[in-house]
């Protein structure tokens, strides 16, 4: 017989991880890699050939779970940007930057479009 399980005191025990939004287990999803949120769904990647801060980054159409900060204006490969920092609301990690505005025409698609670093996601659910 196992020993009984003991209860920690409610001022020591973690609450339970809650995220704002689950994407459904039979899509194909981009996760945080340190909480495992869910950032995105497959679907809504555009690109595969961006370059983030620190390395390879895609480009999605929307993301979850992810908070904002204050946009900034950033010269950055592409030219100059209004961008804002993105991170995960569970863990609070730097994930990328979000794309408020693109001063040369040839950018503008990236309006409204979300960095999210390599670095910081996991792919899950049936990526065999």
């Amino acid at each position: 017989m196992p020993p009984p399980r003991r209860r920690l005191p409610p001022a020591t025990r973690l609450p339970p991880r809650t995220f704002h939004s689950y994407l459904p287990r039979s899509h194909r999803t981009y996760s945080c890699v340190h909480c495992r949120a869910h950032l995105a769904r497959h679907e809504e990647l555009i690109s595969k050939s961006f370059q983030g801060s620190h390395g390879r980054a895609y480009l999605f159409n929307s993301v979850v779970n992810v908070g904002c900060g204050p946009a900034e204006q950033r010269l950055l490969l592409t030219g100059l940007h209004s961008v804002a920092d993105i991170f995960c609301q569970s863990c609070k990690t730097t994930l990328g930057w979000k794309y408020e505005q693109a001063f040369e025409s040839s950018q503008k698609y990236k309006e409204g479009k979300f960095i999210i670093e390599m670095s910081h996601m996991v792919k899950e659910n049936g990526w065999d």
